[in-house]
């Protein structure tokens, strides 16, 4: 014999139904907020300094020939994590005597090799880019790009 749904049963699957994904949505949303405000580095603070070293970046076009975790182009390496390759992450000092030097030494001048054009940053300007490349480098990418080598 079949039993046949009456109208209160099926009231109460599309209640109950509802109060279940109105409550998972709600757990989610929560869940979501406490990870990028907690554990995640989305909510890492930007500087004065990092702001600057941000439109030092745009304004010069960085982005037409590096990329930065994965977007850009890729005529020149990626500069997402140049501060761990360079081994200066910890010291912004460092860093930016590091990125002065390299912006000082171009073009390099070895045939055959893509040149990067003599930027004439100022000192400050150098400093902002190396801290916005620092807050960069720091950023937690989930592992994107895959073959972004540390």
């Amino acid at each position: 014999m079949r039993e046949v749904m009456t109208k209160s049963m099926a009231r109460n699957i599309f209640y109950g139904g509802s109060i279940f994904f109105i409550l998972l949505f709600l757990g989610l949303t929560l869940h979501s907020h406490a990870y990028i405000t907690g554990t995640s580095t989305a909510s890492m603070p930007l500087t004065d300094s990092v702001a600057r070293g941000k439109r030092v970046w745009e304004a010069n076009a960085c982005i037409n020939c590096h990329t930065i975790h994965g977007e850009g182009a890729y005529f020149a390496p990626e500069v997402g994590n140049v501060m761990t390759r360079w081994g200066v992450i910890d010291n912004p000092e460092d860093a930016f005597q590091t990125l002065k030097g390299w912006i000082e030494a171009q073009p390099s001048g070895v045939e055959g090799r893509r040149q990067m054009p003599r930027y004439h940053f100022s000192d400050e300007e150098i400093r902002d880019l190396a801290n916005f490349l620092i807050w960069a480098n720091k950023t937690d990418l989930q592992g994107w790009p895959p073959n972004n080598a540390g």
